[in-house]
């Protein structure tokens, strides 16, 4: 791996340039060239190919801004935060973990703001610029604030990632998937977060390409149907318990990781193996991936577990490019409480049930004169409530004798009197239910920069050139097709193979510029797998000569053939 020949190359050939490069610059944005274009959205298109044809999911698209009290119901207003302290005298800002990660080695994610200032003094941690003090540390919302309409009154911000799109949707899409679990749902698109000190390129973007799939699942039933076509698959574990202990991350096989507990269920171990699979195909090698588990003082409040796959870089070390999480049922309940929507799933039993539960009969001879006009608003709570929440009211009454209800915002104490708890039995068919959410999410900046990284071959001697080695499913250009020289009787002939692959969907550049070698060199350079070659003996014999990028290798064939032989190579 060589970060810098890498970049120095991706800008030279079009595949990564410095956004607003002609007023200086801004960092946390990055412009995708004509081939750094081409190959993020084929990495995306072979993302909806693996999730949306191989997995059966379905694809939606939603606004990238977002009201604020979404993003209030996801906790993003109040937790989206990252720590960060100013230097007393050049005034520069920064995140705070990440100053004192690189002064002391210490692992801080996960403290408070109150734990990482003691750090500071502790460790006499200054400003990396001019070495003055650091201030108190406070937190930072990460998200861009914008305002909705003419009037500005409403408050929207962009959308820090796409998940929330589609958990407001649940009702529709449950109704889509004719309310049958488990099912997937995906979002490709821009997410925005408002970094404070961008200074990693693509690795730290304020604006970036998200791609996430949310699977909606059965609480009690996280089994997969292909688990036991992947059991035996091996993976590099970074677990809990190798972290804390200080040793080597594991390899074990994924019915081993699922048997010793190590990961949570079988759909979550299913979507660490899709996620190793598809940065494999993409040309990401085995060896410099692995997964590792949030440690408890790091795992958000409402995971049941998660994992993130880490790539091994040249310049950042082991770098975040995909989070795996089991969700639980966070997102749905939270945005039906401040909803106050219902969302939730009628599961059908097999056959009914005959179940016990306990029921609230108001006394409508006292609701009247204490609720008045709001009697029947009351009512329809209290005869809505859940098992749940019926306990919640008569222990309050048990305790308090009386309860205090929220209905529509609105305040209303319900004394003992006013109720009788019965205890019942009656026949069921089913019951509702609120489904967890699995959730892979794929950074594909980051893994459009890893892919760049680990194709990229450094040549062994001064006469080769450093190339990309692009696996031919992404490669933005597919086929070179070269005259051997810029004359007319060759021009005619490569310019009709050019027009006839690409015509059968191939990527094709066609080039007469300078020598054969300098071309084969150059298309080379940006990962173009073959060259096609038409010299003097194509005029005598109709054959061309097909050059592998990779082995140098060169072979002749027949133009009869050619689309043939091209269509069998890349597929």
């Amino acid at each position: 791996m060589n970060h810098d020949k890498m970049i120095n190359i991706s800008t030279k050939r079009g595949f990564l340039w410095p956004s607003f490069e002609i007023y200086l610059g801004v960092s946390g944005f990055t412009d995708y060239g004509p081939l750094g274009a081409i190959l993020k959205n084929n990495i995306m298109q072979l993302w909806r190919k693996q999730y949306i044809a191989g997995e059966g999911f379905y694809e939606i698209e939603s606004p990238t801004v977002t009201p604020e009290e979404v993003l209030k119901a996801s906790g993003h207003v109040d937790n989206f935060t990252d720590p960060m302290t100013q230097c007393e005298g050049c005034k520069d800002v920064y995140r705070a973990d990440h100053v004192i990660e690189e002064v002391t080695d210490l692992e801080v994610e996960g403290m408070t703001n109150a734990e990482l200032d003691k750090i500071v003094k502790k460790h006499k941690v200054n400003c990396p610029n001019c070495r003055d003090k650091l201030s108190e540390i406070w937190n930072y919302n990460l998200m861009f604030k914008t305002n909705i309409g003419a009037k500005g009154n409403k408050t929207g911000y962009m959308r820090p990632e796409t998940a929330q799109g589609i958990f407001i949707q649940f009702k529709r899409l449950s109704r889509f998937f004719k309310n049958k679990l488990p099912f997937g749902v995906v979002q490709l698109g821009k997410a925005y977060r408002n970094e404070i000190s961008p200074r990693q390129g693509v690795i730290r973007l304020r604006e970036f390409t998200q791609a996430e799939a949310e699977i909606f699942v059965d609480p009690k039933d996280k089994s997969h149907p292909m688990f036991n076509s992947i059991a035996d698959e091996k993976l590099v574990l970074n677990s809990q318990a190798t972290q804390i202990e200080e040793k080597d991350p594991i390899t074990i096989t994924a019915k081993e990781a699922l048997d010793k507990g190590i990961v949570a269920n079988e759909v979550l171990i299913y979507q660490i193996y899709l996620a190793n699979k598809f940065l494999n195909e993409i040309g990401i090698p085995k060896e410099a991936l692995r997964f590792r588990q949030h440690l408890p003082n790091e795992m958000a409040h409402y995971a049941i577990d998660c994992w993130d796959v880490e790539v091994d870089t040249d310049r950042y070390g082991w770098v975040e490019i995909i989070g795996i999480v089991d969700r639980g049922e966070y997102d749905l309940k939270s945005h039906s409480k401040y909803s106050n929507k219902e969302l939730d799933l009628f599961i059908s039993y097999d056959s009914p049930k005959t179940v016990s539960k306990t029921i609230i009969k108001p006394n409508m001879a006292k609701f009247g004169p204490s609720f008045k006009q709001n009697a029947p608003k009351v009512k329809g709570f209290l005869e809505s409530v859940t098992d749940d929440n019926i306990e919640a009211i008569k222990l309050s009454i048990k305790e308090k004798g009386k309860y205090i209800s929220n209905i529509d915002g609105e305040k209303f104490e319900i004394l003992e009197e006013y109720l009788k708890f019965e205890d019942i039995e009656e026949e069921v068919s089913g019951e509702k239910i609120t489904p967890h959410v699995i959730e892979p999410s794929f950074g594909i900046d980051r893994i459009l920069y890893s892919v760049l990284l680990h194709s990229f071959h450094v040549s062994d001697s001064e006469n080769d050139k450093d190339y990309f080695k692009l696996v031919n499913s992404i490669a933005p250009i597919q086929i070179g097709v070269f005259p051997l020289m810029n004359k007319e009787e060759l021009n005619e002939i490569a310019i009709k193979i050019t027009s006839n692959l690409r015509n059968s969907g191939f990527r094709v550049d066609y080039d007469t510029s300078g020598t054969i070698g300098k071309r084969y060199a150059r298309s080379a350079e940006i990962g173009v797998p073959i060259a096609i070659t038409v010299d003097y003996d194509t005029l005598e014999d109709n054959t061309v000569t097909i050059r592998n990028r990779d082995t140098e290798k060169q072979e002749r064939v027949k133009l009869n053939d050619l689309n043939e032989i091209v269509e069998k190579y890349f597929n």
